[in-house]
């Protein structure tokens, strides 16, 4: 069964901040979580129940709720130290 994928709006934010190209890949890869919300290369993180999703240098932070079939994309920014922060 397909998921519904959502993007909150701090996350649309950070997405259109980057650019023309980065934003491209970056939505064509979000919209692959509608058939496989842990696709290849995708890992979890620990202790927070959350997903990362590696989009070339840039980090897409998203959560998986199996039972509605719902993937929310929380975070989207370059890899740095403190990416992870503050999840």
């Amino acid at each position: 069964m397909a998921f519904r994928v959502e993007i909150i709006r701090t996350a649309q934010k950070q997405v259109l901040a980057l650019p023309g190209a980065a934003q491209m890949e970056i939505a064509l890869s979000i919209d692959s979580l509608v058939s496989d919300p842990r696709p290849a290369g995708c890992k979890k993180l620990r202790g927070t129940g959350l997903w990362r999703l590696r989009i070339g240098q840039y980090r897409a932070i998203y959560s998986i709720d199996d039972k509605a079939h719902l993937a929310t994309v929380l975070k989207v920014a370059v890899r740095r130290e403190d990416t992870y922060q503050g999840l």
